[in-house]
């Protein structure tokens, strides 16, 4: 088997540490670091009369930025302040990869310097299992983190006068995992957190004949989303007159996400007669549903059986 290498990104006080954790504990795996190390030992020896934004932390390498002025709004100022300090510890990073998977050792390294688009991860895909995730959490729940850390720990109190700096990172760190096709996981709880990023590497999928309605859609997703922290990947619509399916390439797992699906049917009556209509003219829906494992796959099954959910030729 090749080596696991997972890389958990996110901006301060989103859980990255406390999930990567529990994950790292869950697939037995012994190499776990943080890139806060690995941006030390580059300080030691890369000094600040070189590398300013380095010597600085991730929220406040702005400050030590040129023409400051050349930037168009804060946003991008705070941004590329952050980037240019991590731009020092990502090459490091990947040397512990590359030593990691010479090895044939599984790692993984999280930390706020992971950049969607700045880690050459291709050149290691060939001998090692690469998963990389980006963990959100919406505004609100992101500073009471910061709180209660800065409160019930006394750590991340001076972050916590840095918070508006931190959320713009996590919102740069969203905008490039779009870009690069970086799974983002929604971090509401810990426990979730980490089924959902198991269920990802684990990929324990099997293709399910559907044959809900158009309202039965909440119910399915709260059995597979919601409950069993699983993921409706594809769905095809065979139509009879037609040699070939229609396929829809989706890859849902939050349940916001498919919430707000639900929503835009619910608000727009034409969109809803179209997807009724698509239904209408195929007696059941494949759709890939991946979960944690396969016990909990079989859960899913055996609960949508008892639904009514699964089509029975």
């Amino acid at each position: 088997m090749k080596p696991y290498v997972i890389l958990i990104g996110s901006a301060s006080g989103i859980g990255k540490s406390t999930v990567a954790s529990e994950l790292a504990k869950s697939l037995n795996i012994k190499h776990l670091i943080e890139s806060d190390f690995i941006r030390e030992v580059v300080r030691g020896i890369i000094g600040d009369d070189y590398a300013p934004a380095l010597h600085s932390s991730s929220y406040n390498a702005y400050k030590t930025l040129r023409n400051q002025n050349r930037y168009k709004n804060e946003e991008e100022l705070i941004s590329a302040g952050f980037v240019e300090h991590s731009s020092f510890v990502l090459p490091a990073i990947e040397k512990v990869i590359e030593r990691a998977v010479k090895d044939h050792d599984d790692i993984i390294i999280e930390g706020v310097h992971l950049i969607p688009g700045m880690i050459d991860l291709d050149k290691f895909k060939d001998n090692a299992s690469v998963h990389f995730f980006v963990l959100s959490a919406d505004e609100n729940s992101h500073k009471n983190r910061f709180v209660k850390r800065a409160t019930e720990i006394g750590r991340g109190g001076k972050q916590l006068d840095y918070f508006m700096e931190n959320r713009i990172i996590h919102d740069y760190l969203m905008s490039q995992a779009q870009k690069n096709d970086i799974k983002v996981i929604q971090s509401d709880n810990i426990d979730g957190t980490v089924k959902k990023i198991l269920s990802d590497i684990n990929e324990s999928c099997e293709s399910l004949k559907l044959k809900n309605t158009v309202d039965e859609l909440y119910d399915v997703a709260d059995i597979i989303i919601r409950k069993y922290n699983g993921t409706i990947k594809n769905v095809s619509y065979p139509i009879k007159g037609f040699k070939e399916p229609l396929v829809r390439m989706i890859n849902v797992s939050e349940v916001e996400e498919y919430e707000k699906f639900l929503n835009n049917l619910n608000n727009y009556d034409e969109r809803k007669r179209d997807l009724e209509n698509l239904y209408n003219l195929s007696e059941y829906r494949q759709t890939t549903i991946c979960a944690i494992n396969k016990e909990t796959l079989e859960d899913i099954k055996n609960e949508l059986d008892k639904k009514g959910f699964l089509y029975k030729e």
